[in-house]
């Protein structure tokens, strides 16, 4: 979960840098970035739903006095879901030109989701995470990546698989692909492993 969270700061990070930085009028660079911001928006939008459906609900089921703490993580998904509807629609406005005002909407859309979104992670790991370990079990913590899983499309999935690589150290690499089945290890050493570099050169220019 820590790995995944350094994908969603760095990617949000980069969205706002990434953005500013196209010059007005630039409609082929602003399609690429608003391609990987759809992509950004998928896995934040599935990675917050297995949490809503497969998190909240049990912890709130087995706490007391901490049941507070899951409906703060709650209202914050909620705040960070009125962020992105706003990005979404600063993105729509922006791709068709790639007009200078519209993209500063975009980017100040983005900096206000990711302020947001980075008081949610931080809270979540300092306090929920710790809660998590000591009233789920094993499967159903498991249940999360299984969600995330199921609902992305499998095009997608190396590709996100690549973004949280990037941020593991080699143990933490070691852990995530020794938890994937064999077929799915073969196919990121023979495909996602040469194809990640390629969509990073690509997004980040």
């Amino acid at each position: 979960m820590v790995v995944i969270h350094r994908v969603f700061r760095r990617e949000s990070r980069l969205l706002i840098d990434l953005v500013g930085a196209v010059r007005p009028g630039d409609t082929a660079r602003a399609a690429v970035l608003a391609g990987h911001l759809r992509d950004y928006l998928l896995g934040l939008h599935n990675h917050h739903h297995g949490e809503d459906e497969l998190l909240w609900p049990p912890l709130l089921a087995r706490v007391d006095l901490e049941a507070d703490l899951v409906l703060r993580m709650e209202a914050q998904h909620e705040r960070i879901a009125a962020t992105l509807s706003r990005v979404e629609l600063a993105c729509a406005k922006w791709t068709g030109l790639a007009a200078e005002d519209e993209r500063d909407a975009l980017v100040a859309a983005l900096a206000e989701h990711r302020a947001v979104l980075v008081e949610h992670l931080d809270d979540e790991e300092t306090h929920l995470l710790p809660l998590a370990a000591r009233h789920l079990t094993v499967p159903e913590w498991n249940s999360l990546g299984e969600h995330f899983l199921a609902s992305t499309p499998k095009s997608k999935l190396l590709a996100f698989l690549g973004m949280v690589l990037e941020e593991a150290d080699p143990r933490e690499r070691a852990v995530i692909l020794g938890g994937l089945p064999r077929p799915a290890r073969v196919i990121w050493h023979t495909v996602g492993r040469l194809a990640y570099p390629r969509l990073v050169r690509r997004v980040r220019g």
